[in-house]
């Protein structure tokens, strides 16, 4: 955020291009309070319990704690979770487990951790075949 704001008052970076290094790759899940099977229905309500998954090359975002209330007419939106391992293969593992341990409980709500543990089984989405077109030809699946 530093070099956003150093960038934006009109300094130069003190590095180019060339000296940044890719390592590792890294996965995002946007867990929602939707339903999936109900074409990502919105699942309002109050959080009574919540655990989030940590550890190394975890990352969970997220404001949310148990007795919070996730609104029917406004953002679904409950967590990012962030893996980071050293190649795509460890990323899927680490995700598979760390959606595996999200719990979101509290009457009505569901959340889209299982939908993205799905994804994560299905052989185009392993071997990085992707385009912007996976996930409608997923969902016909």
């Amino acid at each position: 955020m530093q070099w956003q704001l150093r960038i934006a008052a009109g300094e130069s970076l003190d590095f180019s291009q060339n000296d940044v290094r890719c390592q590792g790759h890294a996965i995002e899940f946007r867990i929602n309070a939707e339903d999936p099977d109900r074409g990502f229905a919105p699942c309002p309500g109050t959080i009574q319990r919540l655990f989030l998954p940590g550890g190394p090359g975890v990352r969970v975002d997220t404001c949310l704690e148990a007795g919070s209330t996730i609104p029917r007419h406004y953002d679904s939106l409950v967590a990012k979770l962030i893996v980071h391992g050293r190649d795509r293969t460890e990323a899927i593992s680490l995700g598979r487990r760390a959606l595996g341990e999200i719990r979101i409980q509290g009457p009505g709500l569901c959340d889209t951790s299982a939908f993205h543990r799905r994804l994560l089984d299905h052989p185009d989405f392993i071997a990085g075949r992707l385009d912007t077109g996976f996930l409608d030809r997923y969902l016909e699946d």
